[in-house]
């Protein structure tokens, strides 16, 4: 009697592995003949010996400590607000964070809140640091200077305007010095 290959892939899962049972034993249990599931056994374990093994998976980053966001933080933070005692600890547990990590958090908010320098800036940064504001301060005075002109261009070109709105431009006033010269000569 010929039996599908599902029905032989059950069997032999039933003979391996946790909870096994003999082939003797099984083959009194669903009628098939000892030496036909010995065989079905042999011939698994011969395509198991072929097939080569899975690969493992590796991670494909090195299993660490979460890298947590400014966001993420900030979240943590204002849930943990107010609790105490066995509520703090459920949520701690829960985000997989220790008491310590939480506190180093609380005041680093503080800090960056109050604006004060939790440590001192290394050389390095203090130089780079008083040369962008000697640099601010330059631009500063350039922007100034260049305000001045502008407002002086500016306010001559409003006077020029009003000159002309009287009746004064530049054709006007050489013609009455070519005038004003003219009596000088007589």
């Amino acid at each position: 009697m010929p039996y599908t290959d599902a029905f032989k892939t059950q069997m032999v899962k039933r003979m391996v592995g946790p909870g096994a049972v003999s082939a003797a034993a099984l083959a009194r249990q669903v009628g098939v003949s000892q030496p036909t599931l010995s065989q079905w056994l042999r011939e698994a374990n011969r395509v198991a010996a072929m097939t080569p093994p899975p690969e493992e998976k590796k991670p494909t980053a090195p299993v660490g400590p979460k890298k947590w966001t400014p966001e993420e933080k900030l979240r943590v933070l204002a849930a943990t607000q107010g609790l105490t005692g066995e509520e703090l600890g459920a949520l701690l547990r829960s985000e997989g964070l220790h008491e310590a990590q939480l506190k180093e958090w609380q005041q680093a908010a503080a800090g960056a809140l109050s604006g004060a320098s939790t440590e001192p800036l290394p050389a390095k940064e203090r130089k780079r640091l008083a040369a962008a504001e000697k640099r601010v301060k330059e631009l500063e005075r350039e922007l100034h200077r260049k305000e001045r002109a502008l407002a002086e261009t500016a306010a001559l070109l409003v006077l020029e305007k009003k000159l002309q709105a009287m009746g004064w431009d530049e054709r006007h006033q050489e013609g009455e010095d070519d005038a004003a010269d003219e009596k000088s000569e007589k």
